[in-house]
């Protein structure tokens, strides 16, 4: 059986070059979700999240092989982040933070399979974030990407450089959330050496009239 592996089948978005900035023209996707409140090293609800995710994308993962004899990788842990006032986040007054962690799904994934596996985990297990969890499409079209490497804390410099320096350079805006796609696994993995790729849906800033 074929196994399918979304990261190297869709490169250019997993494997974002680590020297500069570059474009992406990101396809539609579709995404296990469940948003949340608060910083992700105390939040019971974010780990209750990544919990309920995984649990879920394994699940369906399983259904789809043996149902209908399509296997593939599930891709790794996404995040959708921002805040009400902004500034707290670049700040990184982590209590402030608002997020949608998310795991992509396939195509040939129903809605009746995603059904059928919420209801199989809330028969065997207690997963609190569960009920949370929906599947929704996210198209984020023409994107600044970088893969940045190093502890989570120290993305804060390259990302005042792609607000700061590299958008208004391009003549660019945004055009959606931040976005973080987790290449490594931190429980495992030393801090200086993560991989995560950022990325920055974008727009052209508007021509003024005078």
């Amino acid at each position: 059986m074929l196994k399918v592996d979304f990261k190297r089948e869709l490169k250019n978005l997993y494997a974002a070059p680590a020297k500069d900035f570059t474009i992406a023209d990101v396809p539609p996707m579709h995404y296990l979700m469940i948003d949340g409140l608060g910083d992700p090293n105390t939040s019971q609800s974010y780990k209750d999240a990544i919990e309920a995710l995984y649990a879920a994308s394994y699940t369906i993962k399983f259904s789809s092989k043996n149902g209908l004899g399509r296997d593939y990788t599930v891709p790794p842990l996404e995040g959708l982040w921002w805040a009400d006032d902004m500034t707290s986040f670049t700040r990184g007054e982590k209590s402030a933070w608002r997020w949608t962690m998310m795991i992509m799904r396939p195509d040939w994934i129903t809605p009746p399979m995603i059904e059928s596996a919420i209801a199989t985990l809330q028969a065997k297990k207690a997963l609190p974030a569960l009920s949370l969890l929906r599947d929704e499409r996210l198209d984020e079209g023409r994107s600044v990407q970088i893969m940045h490497i190093g502890s989570y804390a120290d993305e804060a410099p390259v990302l005042a450089r792609l607000h700061h320096e590299f958008m208004p350079k391009h003549g660019l805006t945004f055009n959606g959330k931040h976005h973080e796609i987790y290449l490594s696994d931190a429980r495992k993995t030393a801090p200086e050496k993560l991989k995560t790729v950022l990325r920055q849906p974008v727009k052209p800033v508007a021509a003024s009239h005078n």
